[in-house]
């Protein structure tokens, strides 16, 4: 039989932060680039992966056509922004069938210092968006030698 130490103190932090996450993303309590209140109807997934020379985000948004997506660098937030309309809506007999999410989306990424924000491009392929974030080249080190 394995003990296990619980610490329920650590484990309610938690659920509250999880908690106030949920609800900050949902009211749209995220302050945007202007200083007001940005708020979104669905929030669409990402990866995101470092390589040696650039970042990569992948965002799943099926259905969104890439014109209704917007891209934005300021201050070293990268801002994805877009609207998914309403394609169809199932009738019958009374019952209404709308599973996937629609509306606006709304995602913030703050980028590190490496990052190269002039050379930042978007693609859509296959209802995904990538975004490549290039790393800026790192100025190495200058040897200076020491005179005897």
């Amino acid at each position: 039989m394995t003990l296990m130490r619980v610490d329920p103190w650590n484990m309610l932090t938690q659920l509250q932060n999880e908690m106030n996450r949920l609800f900050e993303s949902r009211l749209g309590l995220d302050e945007g680039a202007n200083g007001r209140v940005v708020t979104a109807d669905w929030i669409p997934a990402v990866d995101i992966k470092e390589e040696d020379q650039r970042y990569v985000i992948h965002a799943d948004v099926p259905g969104v056509d890439p014109k209704d997506i917007e891209v934005t660098m300021e201050n070293g937030i990268l801002t994805i922004r877009g609207k998914r309309e309403l394609e169809r809506e199932e009738e019958r007999e009374g019952f209404k069938r709308v599973e996937r999410a629609r509306g606006t989306f709304y995602r913030r990424f703050s980028l590190p210092d490496t990052a190269d924000a002039e050379k930042i491009a978007a693609s859509m392929k296959n209802g995904v968006l990538e975004v490549v974030i290039p790393k800026k080249e790192q100025v190495q080190p200058r040897r200076i030698t020491v005179q005897a």
